[in-house]
């Protein structure tokens, strides 16, 4: 579980020392570099060439280091993860997939999902907030997939949009993991690591997304999303970014903003990196921490 992130530290900074000298003198080199990080050791502006190079490094670093990276919402189709996208505005994926159970036993399809009763449904989504609103939206999203769909959620960015509650960023997660097809999700925290890493500077989603697009080949848009979202949530907080325990601190042009002790940094790791529990009550098979617990469970 947590022993991941040094494993993933030690070969990102051995991979640039390479025959180098004695395993001493690569530690010892190593962890100066990680004081320094590439980004900032040249008072030129990066070329948009060296962007590139060290955005895709990033990226595949962080495939090294979460190689079990994946969609963090309980789902088995994709009605059930757009209605459980839908759910996660303003509140954790731990929350949604502690709620989401129950909701589905109720409601398994669009069909039944559109005939419920608002207020048996506000209640069964109580937990993730704004339940009144979340309600509206997939009681309008389900009579309209019923309506003009077939009772089939579509697979086309233009058709999820339409419907009550969905945007891009949702459209996205439902596309590129229940249909396979590629795109970014510019969540919170896909945001602000990007603009930390200085891939961007932009803020508005769309902007970030079109930015971030141009930096990979569509193959890897989907997974980059899942990476960049997993290293948010579990290392590079937004108040206190665990620097000293970061994989990729020699790429990132921000590093020194969060705490840069090893050992001060490692108690900063969340979920499996910090040897707690991830956030689906099912994860995949290659998750390499705990369960997340149901609701009324213990943390």
């Amino acid at each position: 579980m947590g022993e991941r992130a040094p494993t993933g530290a030690a070969k990102a900074a051995s991979k640039d020392k390479k025959g180098s000298g004695s395993a001493s003198s690569e530690s010892s080199a190593s962890a100066a570099k990680a004081a320094k990080p590439v980004a900032k050791a040249s008072a030129k502006p990066e070329s948009r060439t060296a962007l590139v190079r060290r955005a895709r490094r990033i990226n595949r670093e962080l495939a090294e280091v979460y190689p079990y990276a994946h969609p963090e919402l309980d789902f088995e189709n994709p009605f059930e993860l757009l209605v459980a996208t839908v759910l996660s505005a303003q509140t954790t994926d731990l929350r949604v997939n502690q709620t989401t159970p129950a909701l589905f036993a109720a409601y398994p399809t669009p069909e039944d999902m559109a005939a419920a009763d608002p207020e048996a449904l506000e209640q069964l989504i109580r937990p993730t907030g704004f339940f009144r609103a979340k309600a509206k939206s997939l009681i309008g999203l389900s009579a309209a997939i019923r309506d003009r769909f077939g009772g089939e959620v579509p697979g086309r960015i233009e058709d999820l949009v339409s419907l009550p509650g969905v945007g891009r960023k949702t459209a996205h997660v439902v596309l590129g993991n229940a249909f396979g097809r590629p795109g970014i999700t510019v969540d919170t925290h896909f945001g602000r690591l990007v603009r930390r890493w200085k891939w961007t500077e932009a803020t508005d989603p769309e902007k970030v997304e079109a930015e971030i697009c141009a930096l990979f080949p569509k193959s890897e848009w989907t997974m980059l999303s899942h990476r960049v979202i997993f290293h948010g949530r579990r290392i590079c907080h937004s108040r206190r970014p665990a620097c000293g325990a970061c994989p990729i601190a020699p790429l990132c042009p921000s590093y020194g903003e969060g705490e840069t002790d090893p050992e001060k940094a490692s108690k900063l790791l969340k979920y499996e990196k910090g040897g707690k529990p991830g956030q689906r009550l099912k994860p995949p098979p290659d998750y390499p921490g705990l369960p997340a617990p149901p609701l009324g469970g213990d943390a």
